[in-house]
C-alpha cells in the first residue's frame, strides 16, 4: 500500500473543499492509498505539517489555495524529499493552478493526481524564502493580503480588483537597481514582479507564450514611474492587451537570478503572501526543484 499525506487548509476560499473531504480520502482509498489527513490551523501551517508528517510518504496532496500550496513546497524541499506533490486548489484566485490548468472542480482535481503525469517545475528563493510562481513589489501587490478574507469569499477574483483600485492612490515610485544575469537596469519603478506563472495576483495576466515553469528562467515583469495621467493610463492598456515590446514603460525581461538594491523597504507579495521588504535583495531560479502532477494533455 502507498502512503499519502493531505495537507487540508479548512479555511481556503468559501471552505468548499470541506465538503468533499470524504469523497476525496475514499478516491484515494479505492486507488490503493493510505491516507493521512492533517489539517492547517493557526500555529500549524502546511510547512509544519510536511516537516512533522511528510517524511515516508510516497505523495503529497495540497488541499487550499496558492499560499497553502506555498507553504507544503517550501516543506519539501527544506525536508528534501523526492516525492510528487498533487494540488487541488481552492482558494480564491488559484493563480498557479489557473496557470497548470488544473480542473476548478475539487473532485476533477482529485482525480487529476490519479490519472496526470509527474512534471518537474522550477521554484524561486527570495533571500532564501521559497516561492512557486511569483515576487512583486508596487501597484497591486499588496492586494493579495490585504484584501479582508471575507471579503474574498463574497466577492472572490472581484474582490482583488476593488482592493487594487483602492490602493491606487497610495502608489509611490521605487528607485530599484536590478542586476540580472549579467545585465544591469536602474529607475524608478511603480511595479515589479519576478515570475514562473501566466497569472499575477488575480488582475495581470501573462501570455503561455511567454512562461516556461521549467526552463530555469523567470519572466521580469518592470513598469517604469509614468509621468502623467496619460502615460500611466497607456500602460494600463499596455498590461491588459500585454504589449510589452512597443510599450514605452513596460518591460519584460527574462533571468534566472535577479539582484535588487533598493533606498526604500517597500513590503513584498511572495504568492500572495506578505513578505518584509530589504535594501538588498537576491531572488534566485531553483531549476526543476520540486515533481508536481499535471494533466497529461499540458
Amino acid at each position: 500500500m502507498k502512503k499519502v499525506l493531505i495537507v487540508l487548509n479548512p479555511c481556503a476560499g468559501v471552505k468548499r473543499a470541506n465538503k468533499y473531504m470524504t469523497d476525496i480520502i475514499s478516491l484515494f482509498c479505492d486507488n490503493g492509498y493510505i491516507c493521512t489527513v492533517q489539517t492547517t490551523k493557526p500555529d500549524l501551517s502546511g510547512y509544519d505539517a510536511v516537516m512533522q508528517f511528510g517524511e515516508g510518504h510516497e505523495l503529497i496532496v495540497v488541499i487550499g489555495g496558492d499560499g497553502t500550496y506555498n507553504e507544503v513546497v517550501a516543506g519539501i524541499i527544506d525536508k528534501n524529499l523526492s516525492c510528487p506533490i498533487g494540488y487541488i486548489p481552492a482558494g480564491t484566485t488559484n493563480d498557479f493552478g489557473s496557470s497548470l490548468g488544473l480542473p476548478k472542480n475539487i473532485m476533477k482535481a482529485a482525480q487529476n493526481i490519479l490519472d496526470g503525469k509527474i512534471q518537474d517545475f522550477d521554484v524561486g528563493s527570495f533571500n532564501g524564502r521559497k516561492f512557486t510562481y511569483v515576487a512583486s513589489c508596487g501597484a497591486f501587490s499588496s492586494t493579495s493580503y490585504t484584501t479582508p478574507t471575507d471579503l474574498k469569499n463574497v466577492f472572490g477574483h472581484l474582490a482583488y480588483v476593488l482592493e487594487g483600485i483602492k490602493s491606487l492612490p497610495e502608489i509611490k515610485p521605487e528607485h530599484l537597481k536590478i542586476n540580472y544575469d549579467g545585465n544591469f537596469k536602474e529607475d524608478d519603478y511603480i511595479f515589479a514582479a519576478v515570475c514562473n506563472s501566466t497569472s499575477l495576483g488575480g488582475i495581470l495576466k501573462l501570455d503561455k507564450k511567454y512562461v516556461d515553469m521549467n526552463d530555469g528562467l523567470f519572466e521580469i515583469l518592470l513598469v517604469r514611474s509614468p509621468n502623467n495621467i496619460a502615460e500611466l493610463a497607456t500602460a494600463v492598456h499596455d498590461l491588459n492587451m500585454q504589449n510589452f515590446n512597443n510599450s514605452s514603460i513596460i518591460e519584460l525581461i527574462t533571468a534566472s537570478k535577479i539582484e535588487l538594491e533598493t533606498s526604500r523597504l517597500n513590503d513584498w507579495s511572495l504568492d500572495g503572501e506578505w513578505q518584509k521588504g530589504s535594501d538588498k535583495i537576491v531572488i534566485e531560479n531553483l531549476k526543476d526543484a520540486i515533481k508536481l502532477i499535471v494533466p497529461k494533455e499540458k
